[in-house]
């Protein structure tokens, strides 16, 4: 017997503003979206999606958990990522770290990679 992965869940302030913000990063469609909860995916029925809930605490510390974006074009992704509200942070990475850290909205970190050879 297995398991199937079928979401990774953000606790937000704000899920359907934070869920409409990583759709539109990710080119995903906002799939469902009320008060408490927002999901995004890349077409209703397929899996992992991206759940957004609503807690009342602000994050607190650093993530556990993150995602890793590949662009084709890194720099330019990160132009576009913080023109629309991201912000780069520090988590120890270093200078010559191959990929950038950045903040969504609430401050969740996820890294922006290099491409990779094809």
């Amino acid at each position: 017997m297995s398991s199937r992965w079928s979401e990774v869940v953000v606790d937000a302030i704000d899920p359907a503003r934070l869920g409409r913000w990583w759709a539109e990063v990710l080119d995903y469609r906002l799939l469902h979206e009320d008060l408490d909860r927002a999901a995004i995916g890349p077409v209703e029925g397929t899996y992992p999606q991206l759940m957004f809930n609503r807690v009342s605490d602000a994050k607190s510390g650093r993530n556990r958990l993150h995602l890793d974006l590949t662009p084709d074009d890194q720099e330019a992704e990160v132009e576009r990522l913080v023109d629309m509200g991201a912000r780069r942070v520090d988590i120890g990475q270093g200078d010559d770290a191959p990929w950038v850290v950045l903040a969504d909205p609430e401050g969740n970190e996820f890294c922006v990679l290099r491409a990779r050879d094809r």
